[in-house]
């Protein structure tokens, strides 16, 4: 019998696969918004450039690493049975070191061409979202996400401190608004998958708790965060433009999020999911927006 090997194209998806593209494009944005605000504009390309290097990189190893402590749990459940680690088609020590040495080369870009604080901050997300998270939260409480989250919070921050050099009030706002958005957004894929994190043994909040007392959760958090997206507005950081993006686009997420709680079951979920996409994104355009505008 011939023993048939791996063609280069299915390897180089899988190892593209590790590192979560479709959700790194989302911070990615973010650390992009962090500049422009910063800059007041366009930032220099090359710091730019490299943020967004360092970032793909080091958020991409973190997803590595994810795949590599996951694995076991990633093929219990249906959702992510098929991922390289889960299904054998990469082993885990290669995720293993492929996620180790995209955060090394994450490190070394932003240290050499941005500073040693962007790149402090960035590989603080990736311990927060590999110990903290994955190893210490994920399958002991159901407050995994609410403090997890904080990983997927840091890019606006980096994008600020690599053109500042210093984190100043509207990069932690930046921070907050994120911190604040992870909860209903990830509680709504959640309900979804309701089910799925169950047999898994993932204490994710709809399975240890009412569907009501979740969407409950869903919509207070919401609320919390519009407010917050309008308190950003006092620090003169942001001008109108911002402000009415913010209270439009923070408007239809109330109302996203409380038609969800007044419905049956899990209706509206994945309506409230698919639009906490486009609200972050719409959200972090209309800060680059504005800034570019004030000039």
């Amino acid at each position: 019998m011939v023993a048939h090997t791996k063609s280069t194209p299915s390897v180089v998806r899988d190892y593209i696969a590790l590192t979560k593209p479709r959700i790194i494009s989302l911070l990615l944005l973010t650390a992009v918004g962090g500049m422009v605000l910063a800059a007041k504009g366009l930032p220099d390309p090359a710091i730019a450039i490299s943020v967004l290097v360092g970032g793909y990189l080091a958020a991409g190893g973190a997803h590595a690493l994810n795949h590599y402590l996951e694995r076991d749990l990633d093929r219990r459940m249906a959702r992510t049975s098929q991922r390289p680690v889960a299904s054998g088609r990469v082993s885990p020590i290669q995720a293993l070191m492929f996620g180790v040495v995209l955060n090394i080369l994450a490190f070394l870009v932003l240290v050499v061409v941005v500073n040693v604080p962007a790149a402090l901050i960035t590989m603080s997300g990736t311990a927060i979202y590999v110990f903290v998270y994955t190893i210490g939260l994920k399958t002991s409480t159901p407050q995994n996400i609410v403090i997890g989250g904080a990983a997927g919070a840091v890019p606006p921050m980096v994008g600020w401190v690599a053109v500042t050099g210093s984190l100043d009030l509207a990069a932690w706002y930046m921070f907050a608004i994120i911190f604040f958005w992870t909860p209903p957004h990830f509680w709504a894929l959640a309900l979804l998958m309701k089910d799925d994190y169950a047999k898994a043994g993932v204490p994710m909040l709809p399975v240890v708790a009412s569907l009501r007392e979740t969407k409950r959760q869903i919509l207070l958090y919401t609320v919390v965060l519009v407010a917050l997206t309008w308190m950003f507005f006092t620090t003169e950081a942001v001008g109108l433009v911002y402000m009415l993006g913010a209270i439009l686009l923070g408007g239809v997420f109330v109302f996203y999020n409380t038609r969800l709680l007044r419905g049956e079951g899990i209706d509206g979920a994945k309506a409230s999911y698919l639009y906490s996409l486009l609200y972050l994104a719409l959200l972090f355009g209309v800060i680059m927006v504005d800034a570019i505008v004030q000039i």
